[in-house]
């Protein structure tokens, strides 16, 4: 099976490991799965103390709050959400942190077993006795999930838990692409007879492969370093074999899920495609943030693979690329503010001469004067912007967004329309209160065009015609029911 996208995202590196199955189809699940991981790799180190578990439920819940302002930012996202299972180690421990049907499997003195839990249906009628397990896989609603991150939950449920490790152990995070295929005991098999982590990888994606997965297939074999002793943390496998297992699974998982190429600036149907010319002055930009966030993941041996690989690769995901070289200024500046500046020698107490004097004054002023210009630049992009909303209880059109900034609202009425919203229909009205937005003014227009027809249908029901007055039944200036309903309608007498 050839699929159009990959929607799985991985990243492991010396003490973290995360895989994430993002869905919602062509809405964005790749865009949920690659922000996810992203905003996770920056945990790769052993600096996180005692709390790790708390750290890692922390920017996983960010992580969640990012995508809704995706979705907020670009609405047609939603819908878009991503399983999360991920791993991080401090020193003997690993902490878990865990929501949807992507698995951790663990091999430890000889026991293999599935340490997450699937937030799925089927799961919770097994747990309530009202499915046998051998019934969830044929039953019609296997592939409901329950739990995931996205636009749905501000503040969803994980499954969190801590392991103490041992050298040698084992662990296996996969996305449902590979549990949809292999049963359990097949993938205990590949993990207790091969010794080497790329041959395990291999093995695992061929299986699937040839077995049909309906699915991405993400699989990230860990192995605790034999090296691993009580006074540091060590990786989470061996280096030098992690990148080599997983670039085999690159491959396999790209004659799953790669996309039919296309010439550029053309639609699959051969016709010219705009969008491609429109966005053609951004993609440099999109390349120099990739550059970016590639320099900064080249500080720390690792392997990033699937959606996320391909955004930070190429910039072929640009709303990801964009937000996450943004995360990262920010945390950069966070920790710099965070740690503090160096201790002076006591020699910086004398003043500073010449041009040194100026330097941090005219640093501060070109820093304050690219924030003014980026805000006007901004402000300036709300106001080509209208949508249409509701004003003393008239429809009315907006120049700019509905958002605001502080106490600064960033739009204003152009129009007032002689429509109440009272008179809309129930769905017509919520939709003028969440607001309607619209490309330009003359769609703004149309749109209230639109409602006022549909207010007019509402006002104005089809009215029966009244039987023929019989002579002399009627006095003079008075007026039939239908005359009275065409005069309430705007209609002839």
């Amino acid at each position: 099976m050839v699929r159009f996208k990959n929607d799985d995202s991985a990243y492991v590196g010396r003490y973290l490991a995360v895989v994430a199955d993002g869905m919602g189809g062509h809405a964005g699940g790749n865009v949920a799965s690659a922000s996810t991981v992203l905003d996770l790799v920056h945990l790769d180190s052993n600096v996180h103390g005692t709390e790790a578990l708390t750290v890692l439920a922390d920017e996983i819940q960010a992580a969640n709050s990012l995508l809704s302002e995706l979705v907020t930012t670009s609405p047609q996202l939603s819908g878009m959400g991503t399983t999360v299972t991920a791993l991080l180690l401090h020193e003997q421990q690993l902490a878990l942190a865990h929501i949807g049907d992507s698995r951790a499997y663990r091999l430890k003195d000889g026991r293999f077993e599935q340490i997450s839990i699937d937030h799925t249906f089927v799961q919770r009628l097994i747990d309530e006795g009202r499915l046998r397990p051998e019934e969830a896989e044929v039953h019609p609603h296997k592939n409901v999930l329950m739990r995931v991150l996205g636009d749905v939950d501000a503040s969803p449920e994980l499954d969190l838990a801590t392991f103490d490790v041992e050298p040698g152990e084992r662990w296996l995070l996969c996305s449902d692409g590979l549990t949809a295929v292999l049963r359990d005991s097949d993938i205990e098999s590949v993990l207790r007879s091969t010794p080497n982590l790329q041959e395990c990888v291999d093995t695992l994606v061929e299986l699937t492969l040839a077995g049909g997965s309906p699915d991405n297939v993400t699989v990230a074999v860990i192995e605790v370093d034999e090296d691993l002793d009580a006074g540091s943390a060590q990786a989470t496998a061996p280096l030098s074999e992690v990148p080599s297992g997983e670039n085999e699974y690159r491959k396999a998982a790209v004659a799953a899920a790669a996309p039919p190429e296309t010439e550029e600036g053309t639609a699959r149907d051969g016709t010219e495609n705009p969008a491609a010319a429109d966005d053609a002055d951004d993609a440099e930009n999109e390349r120099e943030r990739a550059q970016l966030i590639r320099q900064d993941l080249a500080s720390r041996p690792h392997v990033l693979v699937g959606a996320a690989s391909l955004a930070t690769e190429t910039g072929e995901i640009p709303i990801v690329t964009k937000r996450s070289a943004e995360r990262r200024a920010a945390r950069m500046l966070t920790h710099k503010a965070e740690t503090g500046l160096p201790e002076e020698d006591p020699a910086a107490d004398r003043p500073r001469t010449g041009w040194k004097r100026w330097l941090l004054p005219a640093f501060l002023t070109v820093v304050a004067l690219l924030l003014a210009v980026a805000v006007w630049l901004g402000y300036t992009w709300t106001q080509t912007r209208y949508y249409v909303g509701s004003y003393d209880n008239r429809v009315a059109i907006y120049n700019g967004v509905s958002q605001t900034l502080g106490p600064i609202r960033l739009s204003h009425v152009t129009d007032i329309s002689d429509i109440p919203v009272d008179s809309l229909s129930e769905y017509h009205r919520n939709r003028v209160e969440d607001t309607l937005p619209a490309r330009d003014l003359g769609h703004a227009e149309e749109i209230v065009t639109e409602l006022r027809d549909t207010a007019k249908a509402v006002l104005c029901p089809p009215v029966e015609p009244s039987a023929s007055p019989t002579p002399g039944s009627a006095t003079q200036g008075s007026a039939t029911p239908r005359a009275e309903a065409n005069n309430a309608c705007g209609g002839e007498q």
